[in-house]
């Protein structure tokens, strides 16, 4: 269980290539001497054979100056873990909703086995890279670490953040490289009928759809809505007043994904009227004509006072034929007015509409918020000493709240994720939302440690900012009277837990590196490690006892004492767990460790016995 780096981010395209096309598989020997599966390209061509484009000298695509270097940051694996922050988590040992603090690239790349398509939503709102933003900076030309510290484009904590001014020769670029392998990570965690919203403004929203155009696939494209962000006209822009942002759409399978209906307004109600005391209900008239050439809806009509209307107006048709217009009379269905005279409307019944409305690209601020709105709710929350800290980008709630709304079923249990947290508005939103419906959602909200524009006491950076928030949020939930889980899991991006060895250690200096561990970590730090590890999910309940960890239903077991005894193994034997891990150090010798492993084969064959 000596796993230090994250999984390979295209072992599931090659799992499907292979799928696709069994004969272009292969072995070759990787770094270690060990067989690996890859995918000959030779084979591959020739299966495809005129349908390849290599080497064409013209085709249509978007590039740019680092693609390359992005799609490869993509799947270069990362080194490190998530540390969990008991200290400041609410219903640590219960709560599924996750907070974590770190780059969001590494951290998309740790949850690729936890997460993989698991994920139904996904909402981010990015730097909308307006020449006074600050961008992630990704090199995997040497360790990351060494990189970034190395030409000094970060602070002590380590935060990997550029400016990426307007006149710089690389702004469009820098900023479509930084995006990619983060969207395409994303694309790994989205479930078949998952879906991704996408806040950004006019800077970059061409560029944007078409990367998402390359990893998403275009007919995967849903919508770009359009979202009114203020309420008042800026006079002092100088061309026009910017009042909208767009929200890009695209669904992981679009075949498999579609939005949920709105509630119906009470305005929308209020149209269905019943004059005439009909029993089915209230219901409004919609006009009989229509502009579409229909053969059969050309026919004189006599009204109930005699009048004779020879036909549709002129240039159009009535909807439905003379059959059906003589059945919707006999049935009531025909409004010729309070006095019997006029043309005639088809009875619509609110009865028999659907119960919901189609959701539309243009979405109002008095329906999903504004900016002014956003900061509100900010400041309701998060006690700012500085007014200068209060994000400009924040987003209403309600927005959120929306975008819930559309993208799942309340009682799904479907995870949300925002790799771009920010203040935590999309968690506030699951809250908030699931107070609503009664929903049983859960959130991943991931932010890195970006330091505020002015010191604070007590909020250290943006994502204290985030914490600080749902903290608030879900304690004046519970004193409402609030159900369900309104706990959250705080996690901390950091190095591995065990030391690396080096590859010129002497061999005699083999012996005192017996316990790897470095020695300020934790049984639950190690436990975390494992989970991601082995592909389980760190917000599965935990329980501990004298240094025994049990993740989910015995999903996993995570023995970590300093002294293992056999009374010890034979209890987590009894109870049968699907994964066991033990640390090394804490064997007396080896062969304790192998009358460990023996004790399993006997009391519980079928489980899956690790050292650390």
């Amino acid at each position: 269980m000596e796993k230090l780096t994250s999984p390979d981010p295209a072992t599931p395209d090659v799992d499907r290539l292979a799928e696709l096309f069994p004969a272009a598989v292969t072995e070759v020997a990787d770094a270690s001497g060990r067989p690996a599966r890859v995918i000959d390209f030779d084979l591959l061509r020739r299966h495809l054979g005129d349908q390849v484009a290599e080497g064409a000298p013209e085709r249509y695509q978007l590039d740019w100056p680092g693609k390359r270097r992005a799609q490869r940051a993509a799947r270069e694996p990362a080194t490190g873990t998530l540390r969990p922050r008991r200290e400041q988590s609410e219903d640590f040992d219960a709560t599924r909703n996750l907070l974590i603090e770190g780059d969001n690239l590494d951290v998309l790349k740790l949850l690729q086995e936890s997460f993989l398509g698991r994920i139904k939503v996904v909402y981010i709102d990015p730097p909308y890279n307006t020449g006074n933003d600050f961008l992630y900076d990704d090199d995997f030309s040497q360790t990351r670490a060494g990189y970034l510290a190395g030409s000094g484009q970060v602070d002590a904590a380590g935060i990997p953040l550029v400016a990426n001014p307007e006149s710089g020769g690389r702004f469009h670029s820098n900023w479509l490289s930084m995006m990619y392998p983060r969207l395409a990570l994303a694309r790994n965690l989205m479930s078949d009928d998952g879906v991704i919203f996408i806040s950004i403004d006019d800077h970059e929203v061409d560029n944007l759809r078409k990367i998402c155009a390359e990893i998403f696939g275009e007919r995967n494209f849903v919508a770009q809505i359009v979202w009114q962000k203020v309420y008042a006209p800026k006079n002092s822009a100088r061309w026009f007043s910017e009042d909208h942002d767009y929200i890009l759409v695209f669904a992981r399978n679009r075949e498999r994904w579609q939005p949920r209906p709105l509630a119906r307004t009470a305005e929308m109600e209020a149209r269905y009227r019943n004059p005439d005391s009909d029993p089915r209900g209230p219901w409004k008239p919609e006009n009989m004509s229509a502009r579409n050439r229909y053969d059969a809806g050309v026919y004189p009509i006599t009204t109930p006072s005699g009048r004779l209307i020879e036909g549709p107006p002129r240039g159009s048709y009535w909807r439905i034929s003379r059959q059906r217009f003589d059945e919707l009379n006999a049935d009531n269905r025909i409004w010729w007015g309070s006095g019997g005279d006029n043309s005639p409307a088809v009875k619509r019944f609110l009865s028999e509409v659907s119960a919901g409305r189609t959701p539309q690209t243009l979405w109002f601020y008095g329906e999903v918020g504004h900016t002014q709105d956003a900061k509100r709710s900010l400041l309701r929350y998060v006690p700012f000493e500085h007014t200068a800290n209060v994000l400009n980008s924040v987003k209403p709630v309600e927005l959120l709240q929306r975008i819930l709304q559309l993208a799942g079923r309340p009682d799904d249990g479907d995870i949300v994720l925002d790799f771009f947290g920010g203040s935590a508005t999309t968690a506030h939103a699951v809250l908030a939302q699931n107070r609503a419906d009664g929903g049983d959602r859960r959130f991943i909200s991931v932010q890195i440690p970006e330091p505020l524009p002015v010191a604070e006491n007590g909020l250290g950076s943006i994502f204290e900012i985030g914490l600080t928030r749902v903290r608030n949020v879900a304690a004046e939930l519970r004193a409402a009277g609030a159900a369900g889980d309104l706990g959250f899991r705080v996690l901390r991006l950091d190095s591995p837990n065990l030391a690396d060895v080096p590859d010129d250690l002497p061999q005699s200096e083999l012996a005192s590196l017996v316990d790897r561990v470095k020695p300020d970590r934790t049984g639950e730090d190690l436990l975390f490690q494992v989970l991601l590890d082995a592909g389980l999910d760190p917000g599965l309940p935990i329980s501990s006892a004298d240094g025994v960890f049990v993740a989910g239903a015995a999903e996993l077991i995570g023995c970590f004492r300093e002294a293992i005894t056999e009374d010890v193994v034979r209890a987590i034997a009894a109870r049968r767990p699907r994964r066991v891990v033990f640390r090394d150090s804490g064997f007396a010798d080896d062969a304790a460790r192998i009358n460990a492993e023996q004790i399993f084969a006997v009391l519980s064959p079928s489980t899956d016995v690790k050292v650390l």
